[in-house]
């Protein structure tokens, strides 16, 4: 992984990790924070803690999956507005429910970056870090996102990382850098000034 000077964020951008069960969104999402978490407000809006708290009402059916996706990308949006680097690693496996999310950014004027985590499903499979595709094998639960449920991949994501392939501090690093090319993050004072 390449150096990494300190950022700060001139305003907030909602960074949106999509991909399969164990692609590895949420480790990529908080390698993110980690890099920058010195010098910018960040925030991490883990799915499966969401599922626990605001989105507790909601099973996972197609209904409640759209309504969940809308619902974190609503909280997201919001942080964002206030100047908040918010990371969101989830599933979100239909496209109109991203559309939707981005077209809400868009509507506030916030920045929003779509990160596609596009992990095999091999892979998600083999690493199994919450035992959900060795119970779907064993005919134990149904509807599991990429086995026997629908997941749409993003046609034109902002980026591509392939966690089987890279490292999660070097999937890190390509989404600092994304975020610092298009003026989302910028070096810190601190950073720039001279050396005596």
């Amino acid at each position: 992984m390449a150096h990494l000077r300190p950022v700060t964020p001139p305003s907030g951008v909602t960074v949106w990790l999509t991909g399969l069960s164990g692609a590895g969104k949420s480790t990529v999402a908080r390698s993110i924070a980690t890099l920058v978490g010195a010098d910018a407000e960040v925030e991490v809006l883990d799915g499966d803690e969401l599922r626990r708290t605001i989105s507790r009402d909601l099973g996972f059916s197609p209904r409640d999956r759209d309504e969940q996706g809308r619902r974190v990308g609503y909280v997201a949006e919001l942080l964002s507005r206030h100047r908040v680097l918010t990371l969101v690693p989830v599933i979100a496996p239909y496209a109109h429910t991203r559309e939707a999310v981005r077209a809400h950014h868009q509507r506030h004027e916030t920045p929003f970056v779509e990160v596609f985590v596009c992990t095999p499903l091999t892979e998600c499979a083999r690493r199994d870090p919450k035992g959900l595709y060795a119970r779907a094998a064993a005919g134990q639960i149904s509807g599991l996102t990429g086995v026997d449920d629908v997941y749409e991949e993003p046609v034109a994501p902002d980026l591509r990382l392939d966690t089987s392939t890279l490292t999660a501090e070097a999937a890190a690093d390509e989404v600092v850098s994304l975020l610092r090319d298009r003026g989302h993050l910028h070096p810190s004072p601190e950073a720039t000034a001279p050396t005596r």
